[in-house]
Formats: structure tokens, sequence, C-alpha cells
């Protein structure tokens, strides 16, 4: 080993994917000071003080989370701790969706994003209450719990930490107030010129009084037109009532026209994530823009904390119920087992969530000068059984799994308690 290296490590023999360079080969990674300084066939093993031989892995930029739960303790069973879901996961890069409110973003900053190893982002509640455990007290959720004003003020002061709004359109909140939330919200992200991410699919058990003339069916199409180039329609894949595919099972003609014009989707995997009804969207040609894996304690059985309910009192209805385990990198094998190509999920986790936070310049690319955010990914050929949680299952014949990361040139493994193991079809 040279004693005069150039390079603190250098990541050598992988195939390096790297959409927003238009790099998908054989190259090596070298990183000095915690940044990427070359990337390249072939760099003299001697020029660094550590190789690390990643020869047969994926060497993708830093993957993005878009639909995390991470405001711990707060947000009772949702919320994880960062970097179980981060680094330790695979992932240098989070974003909370709709955990922290105007109300609550300082201790969101404080407590989990600044002590965080993983990079932390959120998308700010349109609530006052932020995420809280909503579907126990969903009248929280009403519009007398929307301050506009006050929402835009913490978003637009918070930048740096705040990259989007959150906000919901679902059967339990318009049988009880209408569409006017999700006005309210789609009003805070025109005014801070933030994405607002929209969760599609019932959320909220329905009032004692059902849908009150409200149709489940028509929540897209009314809510799309609020809506603007950039923001988000999340959860396409839902076993929900309320997503992309209808009573009918066929796949909302609103859709394509929405992506039309500019509007994106997320996967925001989740536990009511169906593999009955993305086959059926993906073969209508919805693909989506950016892949979330909403992982929350309630797949992950975080304990009811002291005095919270124990158990949904609809509990057959209950929108979080499952069992099936998945991370991030589960999440990408499963759009492949769908037929999605590795080429076309790769974007979904790098660079278009980078552009989705507007943060394309800094984060989801390898690039000579940008933080040595790396995630570094084994992939087995075989055949693997992958289930959800209507107990629907479908064959990966290629199974992506974590093995380690870089965040800023800090190597963590992937050895978080949350990550499913393969089993063999």
């Amino acid at each position: 080993m040279s004693v005069s290296a150039t390079f603190d490590q250098l990541l050598r023999g992988g195939r390096v994917i790297c959409p927003a360079s238009g790099i998908d080969g054989i190259r090596d990674v070298a990183i000095r000071n915690g940044k990427i300084a070359a990337v390249q066939p072939d760099i003299l093993p001697t020029s660094a003080r550590e190789v690390i031989d990643v020869t047969g892995k994926l060497v993708l930029p830093g993957l993005i989370d878009t639909h995390a739960h991470v405001y711990q303790y707060v947000t009772g069973r949702f919320g994880m701790n960062a970097d179980m879901v981060g680094v330790q996961s695979g992932v240098t890069t989070l974003v909370d969706q709709g955990g922290p409110s105007c109300m609550t973003l300082p201790g969101f900053r404080h407590f989990v994003a600044e002590p965080a190893k993983s990079r932390v982002y959120a998308f700010l509640s349109a609530y006052l209450v932020g995420g809280l455990e909503g579907h126990y007290y969903p009248n929280l959720y009403s519009p007398d719990g929307v301050d506009i004003d006050a929402t835009v003020k913490s978003a637009t002061a918070n930048l740096d930490l705040v990259r989007g709004i959150k906000a919901h359109a679902e059967i339990g909140g318009f049988a009880r107030w209408g569409i006017r939330v999700i006005e309210m919200a789609a009003e805070i992200g025109r005014r801070a010129d933030l994405p607002v991410y929209v969760h599609f699919g019932q959320l909220w058990g329905l009032p004692e009084s059902g849908t009150n003339g409200e149709d489940v069916d028509t929540i897209l199409a009314r809510v799309i037109p609020l809506l603007r180039e950039g923001d988000v329609l999340a959860h396409p894949f839902t076993r929900h009532p309320g997503g992309f595919v209808n009573r009918e099972g066929e796949v909302h003609p609103v859709i394509q026209a929405a992506l039309d014009r500019g509007l994106k989707v997320d996967v925001g995997h989740g536990s009511h994530f169906s593999y009955r009804l993305a086959r059926k969207a993906i073969a209508a040609g919805i693909i989506p823009t950016t892949l979330g894996a909403d992982i929350h304690g309630y797949n992950t059985h975080v304990p009811a904390p002291a005095g919270t309910p124990e158990q949904h009192e609809d509990d057959e209805n209950h929108p979080f119920a499952g069992q099936a385990k998945f991370s991030l990198v589960q999440a990408m094998s499963s759009m492949m087992a769908l037929g999605l190509t590795l080429e076309q999920v790769v974007p979904m986790v790098t660079s278009n969530p980078a552009k989705m936070l507007g943060r394309a310049d800094e984060i989801g690319a390898l690039k000579v000068g940008r933080d040595a955010d790396v995630s570094v990914i084994s992939e087995k050929a075989g055949r693997f059984v992958l289930a959800d949680n209507e107990k629907n299952e479908v064959i990966a014949e290629r199974l992506l799994q974590p093995a380690f990361c870089l965040r800023a040139g800090t190597r963590y493994e992937a050895v978080a308690s949350i990550l499913p193991q393969a089993v063999a079809a």
C-alpha cells in the first residue's frame, strides 16, 4: 500500500449505475475527505488507503426513501428510528412523510434530523397535529385542524429541512368534510412553492352516518385538478378503496392525463401494497416515478405506548395491519418481480427523488465533489417468494439485498432488524 495514498477509500470492481451521470458499467469509485473524488475504470488500488472489493455487487448513488415515518415516539407506533430505516438498511436519505407539523417541526429538527447519521428531510403535514396516530382520532384532521398561514410560514422558514407538504385524499375524510382539506393543502403547496404528496386509499374508518353521498371512485378525478406539476400521487397500488384501480378493476383514466401534465407517482409501498393491483396498473402503463418504502411500526411491531389504544376498533379493516416484511431494497425487488427492469427501478430511488426534493445538485448521483453517499447492493439470482398482506405472491428471479452504505464516506453495515429475510421458492 502506498504511503502517499491519494484516496481514503476505493470501491473497486462493482457495477456502477448512476442515471444522473449516464453511467452503467464496471467502475471504481474513489473517495477523499467524505467526497466522491473519481468514478472511472481501473483506479490503481495502491492509490487508496482502504480498498473495498465490491465485485459482483451494484454500486448506486445513496438510496433515497421518499416515504419514511421517523418521528420516533411522537408519532406513536408509526415512528421508527431514523437510522434503522436509513443507513442500517442501506439507505442514505430519508423523507419523513407528514410526521412533523408547523407546531412540532422544531422538535423533529432537534431530536430526529440533526442527530441522525442518515440524511433526513420532511414533507410537512398539512394538519396542525402532524402524523400522530390519526386513524384513531380522525376528527383532528378536519378543516379546523389546518392553518394555511402557519404551515406556509413554517415550511418557507425551514426549506433546508422541509421539501414538501403531506395531505390525504381518502373516503373517511371525504365522508366527514368533503374536499375542503385537500383544497387547503393544495393552497399551502402553491403558496410555499413546494410539492404536495397526496395519500390515496382509505385511511380512516367511515363515520356512523356512512359515506354521506361520497363515492370513493370519484376522489382521484376531483383531487387531481387541484394539483400542480411536480405534485405526487401516492400509493397507486394500495389494497384499500380509493387507489388507482377502481371497484370494477379498471385503472382510472385520469391517471395518465395527470402524468401527461407533470404530476408524479410514488409507490409508497407500505403494508397496504398489493401485487394484484400493481399488476393491473403497470399493465396499463403506470410506471412510478419514485419508490418510497413506507415502513412503520405497525408492520415491524413497535409496541403500543402505554395509554394508547391497543388495537384498531375495526380490526378487520385496520389500514396498517400486516405481517409481510419489506424495506426500500425489498420494494425494489418487488418492482422487478412485477416486470420492471433494474434500469427502470434505480432512478426511482436515486435521481428521480433527488429531483422531487429539489436537491438534484446535491444528492442522487455519484459525481465528483458530492458527498460520498453510496449504497452497495448484493444481487442474488434464483427464485424467491415475495408476498403482500393480501397473501398474493410473486416470484423474484433476482433478489436485491443491502450490503452496506457510505454516508459522506462513513461506512454503515446493513444490519437493521427490520430487514426481511430471503425466502426461496
